[in-house]
């Protein structure tokens, strides 16, 4: 009776691994592999939970065959005595024995009851869980980057779980559209965003605000794109609010821009349509930063642009009639321009600039006045022509120094010599400074290197080869904090100068 009743439990359990193979479509043998976990679990229990038990189910008719393994020692250890026999012992049992090898002793079988099959059950549940999980992974890690499209299943502490078919997939709150909400049992559109191989939480997690979800949504509504002609370069979002996209086209017949508006903004309003009402403006991308940023800070003109590559910044230099419609409420179409174009800016007015600009002409005029002690109409004419440094003077022929209004031959050497005994006299004053604080030959050997730059250097405490070349060309010639800020130096030579530095540091 009893072998009867095991004879049933087993192949019970025979016919559950069949069909949760063929149902969940997971290969048999990772079944019994769970099965067997099961029972080498329950047949530690019962010989002892230190002890090394392997199980064996026999795929046709259920059979279970339970095994010690003992392997051969030359001495115990004190964690695994219970898993191990001595080689004197050994030999007893099996001749040719060797170290390392295993003695296997048959137990006797277990007596399955409803509480193992039970827990063998659960076991295979579980692996049958896992194993779903990494086919999972395995179907979606590829996907990432691609819009999948789901069915509302449910709310989890405002997370909503969607049902992809095959998966189910998650949209945490901060990933919805503010003010967006949706029923069991709605359709939605999302962004594939991230997948992880996790078999005890959600893998596939989705997102509506990732600016990549709206880029997307212009390749399945604009054929252009989707066939490579027309290419999203940038996407910044505030989502829900307001979007800027930049595409380009290397075709000269294809208007990019016009492309993706579609006849009468067909194409961009099914995309503001599913993006909740979001406003977005489309704009034409340019390897050209300066033509680009103008773009990007569209509906707003811009009037100069003032770039600064090193620090990855610009001034933008907008009519005052159009300073709020350049910033945007709340600051955002500048925050979105920055973003499209990855560039830090700051907006001016033209009356801003314009005093800006006399606040430099005064200090560039002190200065000459300072220098060639001479009257302010007298410096302010040099500036207005040109002549801030009184190098820029003493290279100066008294033939062009004439052609200033106001300057006559007399003038014009007066000037150029005071400007040489100034030079000479800051000469003097440098080469002092640079005397007592470099001692560095390479450094001052640089070419291109002056007395001017070595002195400015020296009271920066740049005083070798190696300081100078851990700088960046904007530390030099910053127009606010750089160390070069007042020689107007040209910035390739600058760069220039760093690169051989670096190159005779490393050397």
């Amino acid at each position: 009776m009893a072998k009867q009743k095991i004879k049933v439990i087993r192949e019970e359990m025979l016919q559950v691994a069949y069909n949760v193979a063929q149902e969940k479509n997971i290969n048999q043998d990772d079944v019994f592999s769970a099965m067997e976990q099961a029972l080498e679990k329950s047949a530690r229990v019962k010989y002892g939970m230190e002890r090394d038990i392997r199980v064996n189910i026999n795929r046709e008719n259920g059979d279970i065959k339970l095994e010690s393994y003992l392997k051969v020692v030359k001495s115990y250890s004190e964690e695994e005595q219970a898993r191990e026999i001595l080689l004197e012992d050994a030999v007893k049992l099996k001749k040719d024995v060797k170290i390392e090898e295993y003695i296997i002793k048959e137990l006797p079988p277990l007596e399955l009851g409803r509480v193992a099959a039970q827990n063998a059950k659960g076991v295979i549940i579980q692996k049958v869980r896992e194993a779903d999980k990494l086919k999972q992974y395995e179907e979606y890690k590829d996907k990432i980057g691609e819009i999948a499209v789901g069915i509302v299943k449910r709310v989890e502490f405002g997370n909503y779980i969607v049902d992809l078919g095959k998966s189910e997939a998650i949209i945490k709150r901060e990933e919805l559209i503010s003010r967006e909400t949706f029923k069991n049992g709605d359709r939605v559109r999302a962004y594939i965003y991230e997948v992880k191989n996790d078999v005890k939480a959600y893998q596939v997690f989705l997102s509506r605000t990732h600016p990549q979800f709206l880029a997307k949504l212009f390749h399945q509504e604009v054929p252009e794109i989707d066939e490579g002609i027309i290419q999203v370069k940038t996407v910044a979002r505030d989502p829900g609010s307001r979007a800027k996209i930049s595409v380009f086209t290397q075709d000269s017949t294809i208007d990019p821009v016009g492309a993706c508006v579609g006849m009468r903004g067909s194409r961009v309003q099914t995309v503001v349509n599913e993006l909740q009402g979001e406003k977005i403006d489309i704009v034409t991308w340019s390897d050209n930063q300066a033509t680009f940023l103008a773009n990007a800070l569209a509906p707003a003109e811009v009037s100069k642009i003032f770039l600064y590559e090193e620090k990855n910044k610009v001034e933008v230099v907008i009519p005052d009639e159009q300073l709020s419609l350049a910033i945007g409420r709340k600051g955002q179409n500048v925050k979105l321009a920055s973003s499209l174009t990855n560039l830090e800016i700051d907006i001016l007015t033209e009356e801003e600039e314009s005093e800006r600009r006399q606040i430099e002409f005064k200090e560039k005029s002190a200065i000459l006045i300072d220098l060639l002690d001479v009257e302010d109409v007298i410096a302010q004419l040099l500036v207005t022509e040109g002549y801030v440094t009184i190098e820029s003077i003493v290279s100066e022929t008294s033939e062009n120094l004439e052609k200033i209004e106001g300057f006559d031959s007399e003038l014009a050497n007066e000037i150029i010599s005071r400007a040489k005994n100034s030079m000479e006299q800051k000469v003097e004053e440098d080469t002092k400074i640079v005397n007592e604080k470099i001692h560095d030959e390479d450094l001052k050997g640089l070419n291109g290197m002056t007395i001017s730059m070595l002195a400015l250097l020296a009271k920066d405490d740049i005083v070798n080869l190696n300081d100078f070349a851990d700088l960046a060309s904007y530390e030099l010639i910053d127009k606010e904090e750089g160390i070069f800020r007042k020689l107007e130096l040209d910035e390739d030579l600058v760069n220039q100068m760093i690169m051989d530095a670096r190159e005779k540091s490393f050397s």
